[in-house]
Formats: structure tokens, sequence, C-alpha cells
């Protein structure tokens, strides 16, 4: 935690707010309702069931039940917390939704035309090298590698198919050696690949569309910022990529270690 006090931490008071509010609503709510319902069971005295547990609650806020005050509120501080923590997951899912879409309304040859930068990245194949005409492993690493910085920045889209010069190459020779020779097989090895190169998380990442452009195929792979740094392997070692620019950059250890202090530190 910085010098600027936990109260000034964001996340920590979108937790600590519904913590509280489910602690009174323990105690306000349950506490009062459950005494109802003992009422009702045990008929401990005689006259109203509102007026037994009003009574019993007026009791509690004085320190007359500590331990039952306590578990009421421990249970709605509880409650809180899981409704937080649920509001966040679906908050976090719309916006990877949203982001998604609005990336899927782009126009495909606008953003093709637009060229390579921050943000986006042109490959001619995945796997198949064009000037040794044969698959080539480090064809697939300079992918991965595309992946792997956008992952670790702000997100980005890889376009397969798509020449350094944004010519519109297609995937044929990439479909030539693969087992299904579609759309479908190159997919299925291009989440392969991440999952045993990324992690099986990261695809969770990556949303992989097709496209028909002049007449021939083309892949867009839509990634999303990681919430954890993502590391690719390359033979026995794991690097930390970045997007810087137009182009993806290796981070050295104490590189790596100063970004993701700064990214995901907090």
């Amino acid at each position: 935690m910085n010098g600027e006090g936990i109260f000034t931490n964001r996340a920590f008071l979108l937790f600590l707010i519904p913590v509280l509010i489910g602690a009174l609503v323990g105690v306000l709510f349950l506490f009062p309702v459950n005494e109802v319902v003992f009422f009702y069971e045990h008929k401990p005295i005689p006259g109203s069931a509102i007026k037994f547990a009003l009574d019993q609650l007026w009791h509690a806020l004085f320190g007359g039940a500590p331990l039952k005050t306590l578990f009421y509120a421990s249970v709605g501080a509880f409650l809180g917390l899981i409704s937080a923590l649920f509001y966040k997951s679906l908050y976090k899912n719309a916006l990877s939704i949203r982001k998604l879409s609005e990336e899927l309304e782009k126009d495909v040859l606008a953003l093709i035309a637009h060229g390579e930068g921050d943000s986006i990245e042109f490959k001619a194949t995945f796997k198949w090298d064009v000037r040794e005409s044969r698959a080539n492993r480090l064809v697939e690493d300079a992918a991965l590698k595309a992946l792997a910085g956008f992952m670790n920045s702000d997100g980005g889209t890889l376009f397969i198919g798509v020449s350094d010069e944004g010519e519109i190459t297609g995937l044929e020779r990439d479909y030539g050696i693969l087992r299904r020779k579609d759309r479908d097989g190159l997919a299925q090895e291009i989440m392969s690949a991440v999952s045993l190169r990324l992690g099986a998380d990261a695809c969770r990442y990556v949303h992989l569309v097709f496209h028909l452009v002049s007449g021939k195929d083309i892949c867009r792979i839509i990634t999303s910022p990681s919430p954890r740094p993502v590391y690719l392997k390359e033979g026995n070692d794991m690097k930390f990529y970045i997007r810087t620019g137009m182009s993806t950059r290796a981070l050295n250890i104490q590189e790596a270690v100063d970004f993701i202090a700064t990214r995901w530190g907090k």
C-alpha cells in the first residue's frame, strides 16, 4: 500500500462499503427476522412478535447480546462481500463484452488500411514460413509474442493472413499444413498454442473472428488486457513481452519486475 493511505484505495472502498452495509443489514434485518421466527416457534412471552423482535434488537444494540449481534453482523458482512465479488465479476464481464462488441463493429478493411500501430499488428501466416516455404516454429513464436505483448499492455488486435504492408494474403498456406484444413482447424491450432505457451487461463482473453476479405480468409484475434502477467514459454525460458508503439518488446528481468509492480502490484 502506498503512502496515500488505505482509504484512498478505490478498490478497497468498493469492497469495504458493501461489507459495512451487509453488516448493518445483518443486525437490523436478519437479527429481528430471526427473533420473529423464534417467537412464533417458542412463544417465550405473551404479546406481539414484532414488539418482541424490536425489544431484542434494542437490547442487543446496547450491548445486551454481543455474541448474537456479532454473529449477525458477520453473516451480513459475508453476504455483502459475496455480493461485491459477484458484482465485480459481472462488471468485468460486461466491460469485456462491450469492448469485444466495439471491436467487432469496426470495419475490417478500415482497420487494415489504417496500418499497424500500438494496438494492431499484421502477420501473413501463423505457422507457415513464407521465405522458407515450410512450417516454422519461429513464425508461431512471432504471433504469440504479439499476443503476449497485447495482454500485458492494453489489449489489441492481431490479424493473421495480412502482410506487413496490409496486403490480404489469406490463410490457405496455414490451412495446407493442418489436419483440419479450414477455419476451425486453424482456430484450434491457435488456441492450443496460446494454452500451451501462454497459459490455459490466457485463452479467456483471446477471441477469434474469421472474415472473408477479397475472396480470402483472414483471422482477427482480438486480445484483452490480462489481469496477471503473461509469460511466453520459449524452450526452457519464460519471456515477458509488452507492446511499445508499433512493435512488441521483450523486457529484461529488472524491467519486467518494475513493469509488473507498476501494472499489477496495487
